[in-house]
């Protein structure tokens, strides 16, 4: 089994800053792309930023410029740093985990979500 953990997140005002954090571990032998989703009320979850394996990264449009993902292979970590942070940022954010376990078969595994609020 494989679990990530989260943390990181909390209130803050519009135009603040957060830092989020992820840690893959359990019964691991590789982790491929790792990367942050969110979900506000009412909407459906999205993408926020991904990072392969090789330090790749991606976003969405809506955070390009504010938003950084970065990873640490050899502790199993993928962070999340958002800046100049808006009240439409505010929503659940949940890590992402492409892993292959044991058994060499690839599996995508999620964190229980952390609750980001941006208002004043």
């Amino acid at each position: 089994q494989v679990q990530l953990v989260e943390s990181g997140g909390g209130l803050v005002q519009p135009g603040g800053s957060l830092r989020l954090s992820c840690a893959a571990s359990g019964l691991i032998i590789s982790i491929n792309a790792m990367g942050w989703y969110r979900q506000a009320p009412g909407k459906q979850r999205e993408l926020v930023a991904v990072i392969t394996k090789g330090g790749n990264p991606d976003s969405a449009d809506s955070v390009k410029g504010r938003f950084t993902i970065s990873r640490d292979n050899a502790k199993n970590t993928v962070t999340l740093q958002m800046n100049s942070l808006k009240p439409e940022d505010t929503a659940v954010y949940y890590c992402n985990a492409r892993v292959t376990g044991l058994d060499f078969v690839n599996r995508n595994y999620w964190g229980q979500g952390t609750q980001v609020t941006v208002s004043s």
